[in-house]
């Protein structure tokens, strides 16, 4: 638990909290006897403490930006996706405690579980130290400016970028198909490749189908544009 506290950052005063944290509902229903509680309360809590830190963040950082643009920017910084790049560079999966069904299904590795795992450690810091600690976790972690650039290419709509791009080529037509799937359930990844004309010009992979037609069609672009 000692690594855990220094990578973030953070010594707890009651590491109690940062136990309650780590505990997933299944672990807590499997030990009911034992009187522990799962993490979900703490994650209720965490949720919002991280979306006053994020929301005062991009409010300081923007005070040019619409509402419209600071709600989208903020909904990708505290998506799941990102939640779950924090826990893996938190190596949260790890200290996890899961109920032996849920072990047995890749839950330690589920981005589901470990983006509320995250949430709850922040909430357990607030708890613990306040917000200006549980702030200055979340900025370090999260809100740093490499991360956000990274989340605004994440949110580039690449297919409706190659489709405008195909509809300006007189007579072209643009089509996706699935090429295959990979790995367990809880982890797969997916393979989609971009048809131009009906031949298959690029192809790329994700999480999800919609995730790999998105990298197909960034692929495609990309080409295109070294061919100009």
């Amino acid at each position: 638990m000692f690594t855990l506290e220094e990578k973030l950052g953070y010594r707890f005063k009651n590491r109690a909290l940062l136990e309650n944290a780590l505990q997933h509902s299944s672990y807590a229903n499997e030990h009911r006897g034992a009187g522990m509680r799962s993490n979900e309360r703490l994650e209720f809590l965490g949720d919002a403490v991280l979306g006053v830190v994020t929301a005062d963040y991009l409010y300081k950082k923007h005070p040019d930006l619409p509402e419209g643009d600071l709600t989208r920017i903020r909904a990708a910084l505290v998506c799941e996706e990102s939640l779950h790049e924090v826990a893996q560079g938190l190596d949260l999966g790890r200290h996890l405690k899961l109920g032996r069904g849920e072990e047995q299904g890749g839950g330690r590795e589920r981005p589901s579980i470990l983006a509320d795992a995250t949430e709850s450690v922040f909430a357990a810091v607030y708890l613990d130290g306040g917000m200006e600690a549980a702030a200055a976790l979340i900025h370090r972690v999260l809100l740093d400016k490499e991360r956000e650039e990274a989340v605004e290419e994440r949110r580039r709509d690449y297919k409706t970028e190659l489709q405008e791009l195909v509809q300006r080529k007189s007579g072209s037509t643009l089509n996706y198909r699935m090429v295959g799937s990979d790995g367990p359930d809880h982890a797969k990844v997916f393979e989609a490749a971009a048809l131009l004309n009906g031949e298959e010009f690029s192809t790329g992979t994700g999480h999800s189908k919609k995730e790999a037609e998105q990298s197909a069609a960034r692929a495609a672009l990309e080409k295109l544009k070294g061919q100009n």
